[in-house]
């Protein structure tokens, strides 16, 4: 039995709306991991995922979807909307990263970030995933570099990340 997926499917994989669609999906898995939460040391870990996972995707979607799609569409409307939505998401970013899941506070700026990625994820899979689409932008070559840009950027993450916990411990690197 082949169990080989066929050209079109392998080409849908690698479109640059399918590895933006599994972000918006993580995102979303990790939101409902935080609200699911009851225990503080939990909420931290989620949320440091969270705001990573956030900032990596806002930046793919800045530098590379973005820009091509504003280049074929001709419309500028929809992605400085999207850009005001990400300078928003990036300043709620920067009121959770550090701190302690101490309260309500915390916790409503996690939904209100929950909100935002939904709202975000709605406008851009309902209208601008099709129109891309629709006007035969390069998504295959696009979703390779959103791939490999997301990689580099997640490894990034982690390697600070890494030197942040060493650092912290009083190890040396």
């Amino acid at each position: 039995m082949n169990i080989t997926p066929d050209k079109t499917a392998q080409k849908k994989l690698h479109q640059a709306t399918a590895p933006l669609r599994v972000d918006h999906a993580l995102i979303a898995a990790l939101f409902f991991d935080y609200e699911s939460s009851k225990s503080n040391k939990k909420k931290k870990e989620i949320a440091v995922k969270i705001c990573t996972e956030l900032s990596v995707h806002a930046q793919v979607e800045e530098e590379i979807f973005y820009p091509a799609f504003k280049r074929a569409m001709r419309d500028k409307l929809l992605v400085s909307g999207a850009s005001v939505e990400h300078a928003t998401l990036k300043e709620l970013i920067a009121q959770v990263e550090g701190q302690e899941p101490d309260g309500e506070m915390f916790d409503a700026k996690i939904k209100v970030l929950s909100e935002y990625l939904k709202y975000q994820v709605k406008e851009e899979q309902n209208e601008m995933f099709p129109k891309a689409k629709a006007r035969k932008i390069d998504l295959e070559e696009m979703g390779v570099k959103i791939t490999q840009r997301n990689e580099t950027l997640m490894s990034k993450h982690a390697e600070s990340e890494s030197l942040e916990t060493s650092n912290a411990f009083g190890s040396s690197t």
